[in-house]
């Protein structure tokens, strides 16, 4: 943590030098704006600390070099008793806080303190943001752990190989944020296919997935290729296989097997060119024993296995995660970034979290939305009664809906199947901000 303290009279400067290391701050002190201004970049990883009052330039003519070199480097303002014009001048000038003298050590250090880890959050959404900006089609996998630095390594090695891949994870784990990254890192030109197998009905589960010829069945009027043979030369993501009916897992087994596939009515089959990537929330070895999964279909699909770590096994990557969300959600709900304190930021990273990466995400979007009191009561282990568990539930599913059409209202009620005027009463209830009519 680091400093730059602007005070023109020596003994407060060294006063509050010494506050500021004993708190734990780095400090580089100095008695005007003229010899900070060397110390002053936008990549400043610290906290600005004058006296608004100073010889030669002032503290607001200071606050005014610092917003023009990096409007996000906060700014803590030292005023004078009595010096309220000018406090409210700093503020108006982009001030992060202001202090009247004489402060307490605990005010001048909690205040510090705040900034630092609003600083620390901007810069880490700025690295963020730099790495989208390179790869723009590449999922995030945000996190600096020892785990989720160990599967990036996997991805990489993994991927180029084109072997089907295993992904076991809880839910909200991100199964399929590593699965998009497994079809990014293997440099196949061909589309990415997301099929959720425990969202398919049964009927028309074998002509969603392998296609079929006209007259195949009642209602086939005209040849539709499957989502397999639709990924030609990309990457197939079976989500939650484990609910694939068993008639048909002897099917996939064959496909896997020999690499072809048949549609539905067909009397010739066609080259199977994609990568199947498969992912679980449960164990299919144990399911196998209990004659729910083919086990010769898991020993087929789990030549390569990767294993997601659960959030509270990764509780490091909470905060860099959550300024992650929540930038997200400022940018695409127009609002501005929450603040939140160490303390606050403690308790999160202890809390269970048994959605996982999923339900944090959601927890960001209720802060930026200014709804997050319900979620961090729930984060905190604190229970939820059950008409609160099924709001929080019904949002989660009408965020997710608007994220999938970029904000369309329209779009997102064909989606959830509702009324367009029920969905903008529950948008109104859950005070979301859709972007799009």
């Amino acid at each position: 943590m680091q400093a730059i303290l602007i005070e023109d009279e020596a003994a407060l400067r060294l006063a509050t030098s010494q506050t500021l290391e004993l708190g734990g701050f780095s400090v580089q002190a100095v008695a005007s704006a003229e010899e900070a201004q060397p110390l002053l970049r936008a990549d400043y990883p610290g906290v600005v600390v004058t006296d608004v009052r100073l010889p030669g330039r002032s503290g607001l003519d200071l606050l005014a070099q610092v917003a023009a070199l990096d409007a996000e480097l906060p700014v803590i303002v030292v005023t004078g008793h009595g010096d309220v014009e000018m406090a409210v001048a700093a503020m108006r000038s982009g001030a992060y806080d202001f202090i009247e003298k004489p402060f307490a050590t605990e005010r001048l250090l909690e205040a510090v303190r705040r900034a630092q880890e609003r600083r620390r959050l901007v810069l880490e959404n700025r690295q963020l943001r730099t790495a989208r900006a390179r790869h723009p089609d590449m999922p995030d996998l945000v996190g600096r752990s020892a785990a989720i630095e160990q599967l990036k390594v996997m991805i990489r090695n993994v991927a180029p190989a084109g072997v089907d891949v295993l992904i076991n994870g809880q839910t909200g784990t991100g199964k399929e944020v590593v699965a998009r990254l497994l079809h990014a890192a293997s440099g196949r030109k061909g589309n990415f296919v997301a099929i959720n197998c425990g969202a398919l009905p049964e009927s028309v589960f074998e002509s969603e997935i392998f296609g079929h010829e006209a007259g195949a069945f009642t209602g086939a009027q005209k040849r539709r290729i499957g989502k397999l043979e639709f990924a030609h030369g990309g990457t197939v993501f079976l989500d939650e296989i484990e609910s694939m009916p068993m008639a048909l897992q002897v099917k996939l087994l064959r496909v896997l097997q020999e690499r072809r596939l048949e549609r539905l009515g067909a009397n010739e089959s066609v080259a199977l060119e994609c990568t199947i990537v498969a992912a679980t929330k449960v164990d299919l070895l144990q399911l196998s024993a209990q004659g729910q999964f083919r086990e010769d279909l898991y020993y087929r699909i789990g030549v390569v296995s990767i294993d997601l770590p659960r959030l509270r096994d990764r509780r490091d990557d909470i905060p860099l995660l959550l300024a992650h969300f929540a930038a997200d959600a400022a940018a695409r709900y127009h609002r501005p970034l929450p603040e939140w304190s160490p303390q606050q930021m403690a308790q999160w990273q202890a809390a269970e979290w048994p959605g996982n990466v999923r339900e944090l995400r959601n927890f960001a979007e209720r802060l930026v939305l200014g709804l997050g009191l319900g979620t961090a009561a729930a984060a905190a282990g604190e229970p939820l009664s059950l008409p609160q568990q099924v709001d929080h539930h019904e949002r989660e599913l009408i965020v997710q809906a608007l994220a999938a059409v970029d904000g369309n209202v329209a779009l997102a009620a064909d989606q959830l199947m509702v009324p367009r005027k029920t969905l903008y009463d529950k948008l109104k209830k859950y005070q979301i901000a859709s972007g799009r009519k």
